[in-house]
């Protein structure tokens, strides 16, 4: 089969004008669902195929890392062979082989020697607007036990702790998330990451905000190999080698506005509201992320099912030492 490249796909407008006009399949957002295998801890990925001046542009977001433009893509009329990236001596290559009928896709994810099913939904608008009113902010973590929390992989030893009225990991291990679902919210949480550490506060469990480097760490240079590629680890450094995975933003997808550092406390405050796909982010106080639309799932997202209410969940398995407290939320009245 003959591989057109994003490349020559950029020389050539035409062929992604014709397949526009014809009605491409492919076009627009995908939630898909993975088959798990024994090794697999997440099972959810996002694809995006969108036809701009002319051109067509794919993105791929895997179960873990960061969405990635795919290195070469074919589409044949309901058929269509995606080269994720080829193969590394730090990462195997990730191909895709899917089929569009129904308003579903279906296929095959080939990533080293194992290949997955999988299947793909469109990915809901979401768009509505802010409530009227909020609820008053209610706690949901109480600064005594771990009520309202539970493991997110009980086959993982769960090391959060509660000290001092904090949470705390205290070294490498599970995720935990809430017991409880939300949809539209307010959150505030406070948190204290060291430097060279790495977590996550995951929205409705699909949308990880970072917390990586802490006080006065900058941006480095390049992730550590761990972190590359579409579907390998995101690593386990609290390395930043992007704007858009530095701290507060929207894991690989949305970017602070301006980089600030963390108080001479060590604590940096938090405040998050999301309504549908649009969320606001303040880091200290100051808005880093206004109103913006996330796209998709980041990778780590429990589920792809973004039309659906989720749980918030905390990354322990990157790094320890990392605390939190006066974690709150508010809901539309």
């Amino acid at each position: 089969m003959r591989t057109v490249t994003l490349a020559l796909l950029l020389g050539f407008g035409h062929i992604a004008a014709a397949w526009a006009q014809a009605g491409n399949p492919f076009l627009g957002r995908w939630d898909l669902t993975l088959t798990q295998t024994a090794n697999s801890r997440f099972s959810a990925g996002w694809l995006g195929v969108s036809e701009k001046q002319g051109h067509l542009e794919v993105l791929f977001q895997g179960t873990s890392a960061h969405v990635v433009p795919v290195e070469s893509f074919d589409i044949r009329g309901t058929h269509m062979s995606v080269l994720v990236n080829k193969a590394t001596e730090e990462d195997p290559a990730t191909s895709l082989e899917l089929d569009a009928a129904g308003g579903k896709i279906t296929g095959v994810q080939k990533r080293r020697d194992q290949a997955v099913t999988l299947v793909g939904v469109r990915a809901p608008d979401l768009k509505r607007g802010a409530p009227a009113a909020w609820t008053s902010p209610e706690p949901l973590f109480n600064g005594k036990n771990l009520d309202g929390w539970e493991p997110v992989n009980s086959a993982m030893p769960l090391n959060w702790v509660v000290n001092g009225g904090q949470l705390v990991n205290g070294e490498r291990g599970g995720n935990i998330k809430t017991t409880r679902k939300f949809d539209d919210f307010k959150l505030h949480f406070e948190v204290s990451c060291p430097q060279r550490a790495n977590s996550g506060f995951y929205l409705r469990g699909r949308y990880e905000i970072q917390i990586a480097g802490g006080p006065g760490s900058p941006p480095s240079p390049a992730p550590p190999p761990a972190a590359k590629g579409a579907g390998g680890s995101p690593g386990r450094g609290g390395y930043i080698s992007s704007p858009d995975r530095a701290m507060g933003s929207v894991y690989g997808r949305i970017a602070p506005s301006q980089v600030l550092t963390t108080p001479p406390d060590g604590w940096d405050t938090f405040d998050v509201t999301l309504v549908g796909r649009t969320v606001t982010v303040a880091r200290n106080g100051v808005t880093t992320i206004d109103r913006k639309e996330i796209a998709g799932i980041t990778g780590g997202a429990l589920d792809s099912n973004e039309g659906e209410p989720g749980p918030f969940y905390i990354q322990g398995d990157h790094t320890g030492n990392v605390k939190f407290r006066n974690i709150t939320v508010s809901v539309p009245k």
